[in-house]
């Protein structure tokens, strides 16, 4: 029978950082106590940190959430079965479902209805996932990119549990999973560069710039990664929760060229430059790793920084056109043929909220503040 203390400890993350010392401090990412950027994280001090959760909580702009639902394409388990191979699927956030070889993977699964520890308290997802938990068909893997509550659910990891044959990871929050009661020989744990094959598909766990934690005690006790999948001749690239660092080069140098690449434009903020990007650094995050077509995400479903909810998708396709790069915005739920994507509609115009798109002077003037 568990003890309140150790239940107390899990709660609070101790456990899992106390193992994740243990068990990474082989890895050159981790300093003996924790793990790290390549690039120091700068010191946020006090003031600034408190400057910026008083910003969130009482100047919070109305604009960050949608008055109305955005589109959603619903999907049934049959639609899923007829998928050709090479589909993509976003499900909403970072969630992303994969038809690769017959089978299904799923990135950074969240299905709850708050990327939050709590039931009714943080962020409320925009709109319902396009295909329930208990309609998606048997699952071949899920990868996870690191372990903050947007992309990391965890009764949405149980219950996929059952249906799932392998969990690829960062190292240490494969240890939490198992800690969650997941079976620990379905679970790999990678460091940055080192790969897994399973089936036909090869996985890369590839560096990332960002941070993990699921309370106040286990501050970056785990890793976080972006990843790359190949299928054949066919390569992908999924960013995770990243800032820009030059470590985008080295992955297209190393890994790229890309056919897709799924990356974050959203929850960004000129507060918190270092682990998030502005739109203009995701496209050029896409030009570095030698992306082919741009898939922006980590937006649209979850009110977690001060822009609009709709800007991400405005400002992002505004530069990639600006720039000569091909970027697609499907609808939550709708198809996305990764070896033939398509542009898409520009669905969230059609919320009644939305505004006219970001016009140039205003990007201009962001990026000036972005500057001061």
């Amino acid at each position: 029978m568990t003890s309140f203390a150790d239940r107390i400890s899990r709660a609070l993350g101790l456990a899992a950082a106390k193992r994740g010392r243990a068990l990474s401090s082989a890895s050159p990412q981790h300093d003996g106590e924790r793990f790290r950027n390549v690039k120091p994280r700068p010191a946020e001090g006090l003031g600034k940190t408190l400057r910026i959760m008083w910003n969130i909580l009482l100047n919070k702009p109305r604009n960050t959430v949608p008055t109305q639902t955005p589109i959603v394409d619903t999907l049934t388990r049959a639609q899923l079965a007829a998928a050709p191979d090479r589909s993509l699927f976003r499900l909403g956030h970072s969630t992303l479902l994969f038809k690769l070889c017959g089978e299904y993977w799923l990135t950074d699964p969240v299905f709850g209805e708050r990327a939050s520890p709590f039931k009714r308290v943080g962020p409320k997802r925009f709109h319902a996932p396009p295909v329930a938990l208990d309609d998606l068909p048997p699952l071949r893997g899920v990868i996870l990119s690191h372990d903050h509550y947007d992309h990391l659910d965890r009764d949405t990891v149980l219950a996929l549990a059952a249906s799932t044959e392998v969990f690829l990871t960062p190292l240490g929050v494969g240890d939490r999973l198992i800690e969650w009661g997941i079976d620990a020989s379905k679970v790999r744990q990678l460091d940055w560069w080192q790969s897994a094959q399973i089936g036909d598909l090869a996985f890369t766990a590839t560096p990332a710039q960002h941070f993990s934690g699921r309370s106040l005690f286990d501050n970056n006790s785990t890793l976080w990664a972006s990843w790359v999948i190949v299928d054949d001749d066919m390569r992908v690239f999924f960013s995770g929760d990243t800032g820009y660092f030059d470590g985008f080069r080295t992955i297209g140098e190393r890994l790229g060229p890309f056919d897709v690449t799924l990356i974050e434009t959203g929850a960004y903020d000129a507060q918190w430059p270092y682990v998030h990007m502005q739109p203009e650094e995701t496209v050029q995050a896409h030009i570095d790793v030698r992306g082919r077509w741009l898939v922006p995400i980590h937006n649209g479903t979850f009110d977690l920084a001060m822009h609009a909810w709709q800007e991400p998708f405005e400002r992002v396709t505004g530069v990639a056109l600006a720039r000569g790069v091909a970027v697609a915005t499907p609808r939550m739920g709708e198809r996305l043929d990764l070896e033939a994507p398509h542009r898409g509609e520009r669905w969230w115009r059609e919320a009644a909220d939305s505004p006219k798109p970001v016009s140039s002077w205003r990007m201009c003037a962001s990026r000036a503040g972005e500057a001061e």
